[in-house]
């Protein structure tokens, strides 16, 4: 083996949206999140990035956002709402949204996991969109109860931990092509205006 051809190669990491210490979702990929706080998830990823966040929900959903819960972690006017008539539509519009790279944040939220050629076609078109030079975009799966879309980059759960004193999260990485599972405590400490990335602590569990 070629040791010298080897040296060469370059050792750099993926491109990744870095949200506390060691927890990074890699770009122009696309992710899971479930748990009963995986919109709060989502919002927290929007307030790391900048520019338009596309949220894209069928219409007949019940989970949508209030923009009194959306301004701590992010000003509500940055995200844009899509709502198709049907499931399958919101599958092709976060294709499409993630092929043209336009928005750096693309949030799915569907009502079941989808199968394994939905979510290799949505990986392929958030790598076509990061070579379109506008930006490498993130796409994020939102799936109820324990999700379990196959093929994606990684899957997160995330469901609160409230008490009368503080404002708690608890965040597991259940799966992750380069990384183990692994859990944490999230804790905010006051509401942020436009973004609570300052108020936020993380704790390895």
């Amino acid at each position: 083996m070629n040791q010298t051809l080897l040296s060469r190669a370059p050792d750099t990491a993926p491109p990744s949206l870095t949200l506390l210490g060691q927890l990074s979702l890699r770009l122009a990929r696309l992710h899971e999140v479930c748990g009963a706080a995986r919109h709060s998830f989502a919002l927290w990823c929007a307030a790391q990035t900048s520019g338009p966040v596309l949220w894209i929900a069928p219409d007949w959903g019940t989970n949508g956002l209030h923009g009194a819960g959306i301004h701590p972690f992010v000003n509500p006017g940055r995200l844009i709402f899509v709502h198709p008539r049907r499931a399958e539509d919101t599958l092709w519009t976060m294709e499409e949204a993630l092929r043209s790279g336009a928005a750096p944040l693309v949030v799915g939220d569907v009502p079941a996991p989808p199968g394994l050629t939905a979510v290799r076609r949505m990986h392929l078109a958030a790598q076509a969109g990061a070579q379109a030079g506008m930006g490498a975009p993130l796409g994020l799966l939102l799936t109820p109860g324990d999700g379990g879309a196959p093929g994606v980059e990684s899957r997160w759960h995330m469901a609160p931990r409230h008490s009368a004193t503080q404002t708690l999260w608890h965040l597991e990485r259940r799966r992750a092509r380069t990384a183990a599972p692994q859990s944490w405590q999230i804790t905010a400490s006051g509401g942020g205006t436009q973004g609570a990335a300052p108020g936020l602590g993380i704790k390895v569990l």
